[in-house]
């Protein structure tokens, strides 16, 4: 069994040209770029808790990095580095083999350097922690939201809910939406080149990530600015074909796991939103607006202008 400097070196060494010292020392060194703030994040991925434990392991370790990676989109910030903390229950050449292939194809695609990190014996948990850097007081934050701002949603909210629904048998769909669904809860796509326009255009005005469902995370921005908002249900995108409608609203509302983006922007920006949807060919949604309130309460509107009940607003890690 390889020790875990071998394992370190073997699977998850490789040069980081973005860093003044990568892994192999106590510490990395980094510069950012000159007149950037540094945007840092960290998540937990745990077996059984947010993966299934016979997860394909190169899907699982795209997964773990991307997760981070849509903390950073959500803020506008670019990429730059990771480093990576994990227990694993044994040293298994093929699982690492895949898994480390996984990590390196999405550091890959979004221009990450790994830098360093820990791995010791134990239940197996992943733990990313991501730097990003952006222009010095440019971030878009949760606390900035403003009466009369419309809602957008980016992408497809709810399929990698149905997927693992599919998985646990709590429904069933038919092979082309599983294998849709599947894929977008197993190897998520952080919207990096989104958040990295909103920001630049300053195109909106307060954004987060989708991880807990749609509405919980919609909530966080409600509660950080201070205001409240109208959910259109009948403008959010139609539920996929062959779904049960009511699961699958269920799902899109609540389920979490979408990494997609959901933002705030002023109505006169609408012109400009459509331009880029069609430029980066990711659909953009607009499902509701921001209105003043003391008591930052999220009202559901059906097609028709009735209020909805709201039913479960997402995923909690303590429930």
């Amino acid at each position: 069994m390889p020790s875990e400097f071998e394992l370190i070196r073997t699977y998850f060494s490789r040069p980081t040209p973005q860093a003044v010292l990568g892994p192999g020392d106590d510490c990395a060194l980094l510069v950012p770029s000159a007149g950037c703030e540094l945007a840092i994040s960290t998540d937990m991925l745990v077996a059984g808790r947010h993966f299934l434990p016979d997860t394909d392991p190169r899907q699982l370790g795209w997964k773990a990095l991307a997760v981070n990676l849509s903390d950073l989109a959500a803020m506008g910030a670019k990429p730059r580095w990771a480093l990576l903390a994990g227990s694993l229950p044994e040293a298994c050449a093929e699982w690492l083999a895949s898994f480390s292939e996984g990590v390196f194809a999405c550091a890959s695609r979004y221009g990450v350097d790994l830098v360093g990190g820990d791995t010791t014996r134990g239940p197996l948990n992943l733990c990313f922690t991501v730097l990003g850097e952006l222009p010095a007081g440019e971030a878009l934050r949760r606390d900035r939201a403003l009466p009369g701002d419309d809602l957008w949603v980016s992408g497809w909210p709810g399929l990698a809910a149905l997927g693992l629904a599919h998985l646990q048998g709590r429904t069933e769909l038919a092979e082309g939406l599983a294998k849709r669904c599947l894929a977008a809860l197993q190897q998520p796509w952080p919207r990096v080149e989104l958040g990295l326009e909103l920001r630049s255009r300053r195109l909106a005005n307060a954004a987060i990530d989708v991880s807990d469902g749609l509405l919980a995370d919609l909530g966080h921005i409600l509660e950080r600015s201070a205001v409240a908002a109208e959910v259109q249900v009948g403008q959010l995108p139609s539920r996929p074909a062959g779904a049960d409608p009511a699961f699958a609203r269920q799902c899109q509302l609540a389920g979490g796991d979408d990494y997609e983006l959901v933002f705030s922007a002023a109505p006169a920006r609408r012109r400009e939103l459509a331009a880029l949807a069609a430029e980066l060919d990711l659909p953009l949604w607009r499902f509701g607006r921001i209105v003043a309130a003391a008591d930052r309460r999220l009202t559901l509107l059906d097609e028709d202008g009735q209020e909805l009940a709201v039913d479960g607003q997402g995923f909690d890690h303590f429930a």
